[in-house]
């Protein structure tokens, strides 16, 4: 049988049961999905904060958003991107991570832009942050503290980057049990989904229709 592979992905096994006219086995299609759905994730990811990003910019404002929130979410992103690289994983398990962190770096800066004037400590969060995580993403810190670190109104949240963030989460924690993703990764997919969920669900139940325009007097 000729292989056919690309990207990683292996059609060879399913190409050859379809051309018998046999259906894939369970063995040989649960992984080529899995592969599949990792990079559907990781192509949809490339826009994922961009509805937040330009509604932020629409409004020229950072109501409701807290500059610490999204000063995590980049630490979060950037300690599972190197977990996952120190771990070797296959790009389709974890890409998203790294254009979701470029652009939680461009929402943070956009967010300072509009906190100005800066605080002197956020000064120093930023520095602090620009001189650990090359060291962070090139692995060259302790094993053991790689695993320990793994381990009423909506303001101008975005709902739209809210669900695919929820659905994201969802679809990877298949995908990391196809690729056989150490616990700790499945776990954080799992704990993304809680997250998410909890904050979509606010944005759903706090969500202000639209404000009716006042008849003008005759």
């Amino acid at each position: 049988m000729v292989e056919m592979k690309f990207l990683g992905m292996d059609f060879s096994c399913a190409l050859g049961s379809l051309s018998r006219g046999d259906f894939p086995e369970k063995d040989c299609l649960l992984p080529l999905i899995s592969k599949l759905l990792g990079y559907c994730i990781v192509a949809a990811s490339t826009t994922v904060k961009l509805p937040q990003i330009l509604k932020i910019l629409k409004h020229k404002s950072i109501r409701g958003l807290s500059v610490v929130a999204f000063e995590l979410e980049v630490v979060g992103y950037t300690i599972a991107l190197a977990y996952c690289l120190h771990k070797g994983l296959p790009f389709s398990a974890y890409g998203e991570l790294a254009f979701l962190l470029i652009q939680a770096i461009i929402l943070v800066a956009i967010i300072y832009y509009f906190s100005q004037p800066m605080g002197t400590w956020t000064w120093m969060r930023a520095l602090i942050y620009c001189g650990v995580a090359p060291t962070i993403l090139a692995g060259q810190i302790d094993p053991l503290l790689f695993e320990a670190l793994y381990n009423k109104s909506t303001g101008e949240l975005s709902f739209l980057t809210s669900l695919m963030n929820f659905a994201g989460s969802m679809v990877r924690v298949f995908t990391s049990m196809q690729e056989k993703a150490p616990m700790s990764v499945i776990l954080g997919s799992v704990i993304g989904i809680m997250t998410n969920g909890t904050i979509l669900s606010q944005i759903i139940l706090y969500r202000k229709p639209p404000g009716k325009k006042e008849k003008k007097a005759d």
